[in-house]
């Protein structure tokens, strides 16, 4: 594992913390012990910690982002295989909310009053979480990694103080996004096609800040209502040279399916969230009925943006302890991109579960993740912005073009953070992090 200087801070912080567990072993139990530690705080045991999300595990919503909690679940089976972290194995209770926000309620309610879980990890969806925010943090629920890059999770600590981002902001993204096509295609005329949320707003707001006289068109959509033909319509008419999209990837396909039978032709750039070549190609399939072939190559030519690696970059030491982990302790099905972004998410729990010592607490981890959690490693591509005036996720991407199903980079990482920060080069070698050979990471408690 690389050791350089995004280590520095965390290691001195922790120094004198970390000499009580100098002999620990990967999970922090000192060699010899074989207890865990004490019962201190909801869904916690001597020798067991709960945690829970809502997950869209059947609905419009549900391709792709359902195998998100069998990515999760697989990476801790495999570190529970190696003893947990402090002796404790994780449990991990998922729900189905159908991307529905009263479902997203009732299932919370269930995870935090009657599983009683020890905190949230990685619930789905900005319309799906923002119902239920307020409720976690006024029962101070660890509300950790949240799966959506909605500035709520993290740009306002003083009133979620419970809550944290993991991914890219959409803000942020739509800033590397704008800065791109100003710089790359300055004469274009801009079209948006918007999730009709935060997810579209944040994304707006950010490529606003680069494109404004260029975006001559916006389109919205609700999620959940498929036809949105009058939208790509409206794009069409408006003559833009390339539509912008923050939507969720069935949008992908209704968007191309849509497009492909009104033959408008454009260049199409959309966000992370959206472009996965394996799901959108299947999908865009299964809606024309037949009528275009399963091919990730569907998708060539779209831009899109990357802050993990996936896997189609098999080789990338990440993507092969995934590959392991899947190999040992997934289900049924192959490895995936949803799967390797739930493994991620699930990396940086541990990470978390370990920085809060070997009795954690809800507000200790909490703690603990502002203390040390922007030197929390792991595949992301640049460093997390954790600390107690932010808990915003990843802090920036790099853009790609699609081409035969694989991402080809055209700009190193980026960086940058919310409101009129300026977008430059990271220079904290974050994407040269690799794995440890045991596969689990081994953070000390914060001190």
């Amino acid at each position: 594992m690389k050791t350089g200087s995004r280590r520095i801070t965390r290691i001195t912080s922790a120094v004198l913390a970390g000499t009580l567990l100098a002999a620990c072993g990967a999970g922090g139990r000192e060699e010899g012990d074989e207890g865990g530690g004490t019962a201190s705080d909801v869904g916690i045991t001597e020798d067991s910690i709960k945690i829970g999300a809502h997950f869209p595990l059947t609905g419009v919503a549900a391709p792709g982002y359902s195998d998100i909690p069998s990515g999760h679940k697989a990476y801790y089976d495999f570190v529970n295989a190696q003893g947990g972290v402090n002796g404790r194995k994780i449990e991990f209770v998922s729900r189905d909310d159908a991307y529905n926000p009263t479902n997203t309620s009732q299932v919370t309610n269930e995870l935090v009053l009657s599983d009683e879980i020890f905190g949230m990890v990685s619930g789905l969806g900005t319309p799906t979480h923002s119902a239920v925010v307020d409720f976690l943090n006024g029962e101070k629920v660890p509300d950790l990694f949240v799966s959506s890059g909605s500035l709520q999770w993290g740009d306002d600590p003083k009133a979620k103080p419970y809550t944290f981002g993991w991914q890219p902001d959409y803000e942020t993204e739509g800033k590397i996004i704008g800065q791109w096509i100003k710089e790359n295609m300055p004469d274009a005329r801009v079209g948006l096609f918007l999730q009709d949320d935060d997810f579209g707003e944040d994304g707006e707001k950010g490529v606003e800040q680069y494109l404004s006289k260029e975006i001559v068109k916006v389109e919205r959509y609700t999620s959940g209502n498929t036809d949105i033909a009058p939208q790509i319509a409206s794009l069409q008419a408006a003559k833009v040279d390339i539509v912008l999209g923050f939507n969720t990837p069935s949008y992908t396909a209704l968007s191309q399916l849509a497009a492909k039978k009104l033959n408008f032709k454009t260049k199409w750039f959309y966000s992370n969230v959206g472009s996965d070549p394996s799901l959108v190609g299947s999908l865009l399939a299964r809606f024309a009925e037949g009528a275009v072939k399963d091919s990730p190559s569907l998708l060539d030519g779209v831009m899109t943006t990357e802050y993990i690696p996936g896997i189609d970059t098999p080789d990338n030491p990440w993507v092969k302890l995934w590959q392991r982990v899947w190999d040992e302790h997934g289900g049924d099905g192959e490895l995936t991109n949803y799967r390797v972004y739930g493994m991620s998410q699930a990396y940086t729990f541990v990470q978390a579960l370990q920085a809060a010592g070997p009795d954690p607490t809800r507000e200790g981890i909490v703690k603990a993740v502002e203390q040390v959690g922007a030197d929390f490693e792991g595949p992301a591509l640049a460093p997390f912005r954790y600390s107690a005036d932010s808990h915003m996720g990843i802090s920036g991407l790099q853009v790609a073009e699609l081409k035969g199903g694989v991402a080809e980079a055209l700009t190193p990482v980026l960086t940058t953070d919310i409101g009129d920060q300026p977008i430059k080069e990271d220079d904290s070698s974050a994407a040269d992090d690799a794995p440890p050979e045991s596969g689990i990471p081994d953070v000390k408690p914060a001190g």
